[in-house]
């Protein structure tokens, strides 16, 4: 089973785990469709430079999985985690025309695992490859909760779907989520995590603890990720600097299998 998760900008502790990882975006942009959208990373960085982050471009290292060296080797090399379509979504409908090829190279490099975060799951059927049967082995795909409304949404959809690997984010974590009518044996791992930036909404140790208790209850890898800027604990919320915040989570030892 493989064991990856997110932060709020969708970095990988993979590598906190001894893993090798690469970043592979063959898209950039998005456009926001629910409450966990709200502050997100991309669109912050996009507006400090002056981009229009719901313009969505192909980008130039599009082909980069297939891309080689002068000496003929690959520019990923066998055996890395490519984080996939991390300053988009990989589902995401202005990325039609392109995702063919995309799939593609991910069927080309086997000895890769690709491995991407959706908001779209309702897309999903319709943007598999025709060879996709069951799941590409080499593919996780990894659906994001941010509150119950999400999860009660996108859940009964993503349990059905014909996927290999299948993790489970909460983050950022807007409220408490009870999850125990959808985990089960089909849920690789799940990931929890608070909000970054400066309007950041609350996260509270409470609703940590709830979904680590639920995962324990169906012997689910919990991972607790982050604590976000504003972290609320016994009645106080505290801000912790973003600097901070991964190290918090990972002194609160909540991690589980």
């Amino acid at each position: 089973m493989l064991i990856v998760s997110q932060s709020e900008t969708k970095k990988n502790i993979f590598m906190e785990r001894g893993g090798i990882l690469a970043g592979w975006n063959p898209w950039h942009g998005c456009h926001q469709i629910s409450e966990g959208c709200r502050h997100c990373y991309v669109f912050r960085m996009d507006g400090r430079y002056g981009r229009l982050p719901d313009t969505v471009r192909k980008n130039r290292e599009f082909d980069l999985p297939i891309q080689k060296n002068r000496n003929g080797a690959y520019k990923i090399p066998s055996g890395e985690v490519v984080y996939t379509c991390f300053t988009s979504d990989f589902f995401l409908e202005d990325a039609d025309p392109w995702r063919a090829d995309a799939w593609q190279m991910i069927a080309r490099r086997q000895d890769l695992h690709f491995f991407m975060i959706t908001k779209r799951i309702h897309r999903f059927e319709q943007c598999v490859p025709s060879d996709w049967g069951t799941g590409y082995p080499n593919v996780t795909v990894c659906c994001t909760v941010e509150n119950q409304d999400r999860a009660d949404f996108r859940l009964p959809i993503y349990r059905n779907m014909p996927i290999r690997h299948k993790q489970l984010v909460c983050s950022p974590l807007l409220g408490p989520i009870n999850l125990s009518a959808y985990l089960g044996e089909w849920v690789d791992q799940l990931t929890v995590g608070g909000e970054s930036g400066s309007e950041a909404r609350v996260c509270s140790y409470e609703w940590v603890l709830d979904l680590r208790r639920q995962c324990m209850l169906r012997g689910i890898p919990f991972h607790f990720m982050q604590t976000g800027a504003y972290f609320e604990k016994d009645g106080r919320v505290y801000h912790i600097p973003r600097r901070f915040q991964h190290s918090q989570a990972k002194r609160a030892k909540l991690d589980y299998l």
